[in-house]
């Protein structure tokens, strides 16, 4: 009898054990970066930036039933290199159908990031903002680059994609939000949060 409750307590202790470590495994040893974005399913900030090209300011578009685009880029930034030419075939593509393009320049100087555009290349039906006191990027909670918000017609953030996107995925993600869809958060890459990374 004394054996068979040691036997039992025995293996009480290593499902508790088990049990434990999922528990710690899922809250603790999960990538920080993950956690989804507290914007989703709220309104945009309202924001005025001024263009890189040094006009503006320019009031962020949201709520005038264009679905808008918001990517945070830099110039130092490998894989905002990478995806710049699947922007500006969105920019271009979608032009004219209610969607708005923004690239917002994270942590970068306007030389620098006018640099970068002027090299890959600028899409006349896109906003070029610059953010010189990072106020939008800590309005969007911007954890590095690249990353990309969407809002939709009425002004809410429906979508987020973190890291290198492609035109397909942005194509795919603006069709979802005109059926009516909020396509969540994805992550399909790394992210840079300085230039020594």
């Amino acid at each position: 009898m004394k054996g068979r409750w040691i036997r039992g307590a025995a293996w009480a202790v290593v499902v508790f054990s088990v049990g434990l470590a999922v528990v710690l495994a899922s809250r603790f040893g999960g990538d920080p970066n993950l956690v989804e974005s507290p914007l989703l399913g709220k309104a945009a900030p309202v924001l005025e930036l001024p263009a890189l090209d040094g006009g503006g300011p320019i009031p962020l578009p949201a709520g005038n039933g264009t679905i808008v685009l918001v990517n945070f880029f830099a110039s130092w930034c490998l894989e905002c290199r990478l995806e710049h030419d699947d922007l500006v075939a969105i920019a271009d593509g979608f032009a004219g159908t209610g969607v708005q393009v923004v690239q917002v320049a994270f942590q970068d100087s306007p030389a620098d990031a006018n640099r970068f555009l002027d090299e890959l290349g600028r899409s006349e039906n896109t906003l070029y903002l610059d953010d010189p006191d990072g106020l939008a990027s800590i309005a969007f909670g911007v954890f590095g680059v690249p990353e990309t918000y969407f809002i939709d017609g009425t002004g809410v953030v429906v979508g987020k994609i973190q890291g290198e996107s492609n035109a397909l995925l942005l194509g795919q993600t603006i069709d979802a939000i005109r059926r009516g869809e909020d396509p969540g958060q994805q992550i399909v890459g790394d992210v840079q949060t300085s230039p020594d990374e």
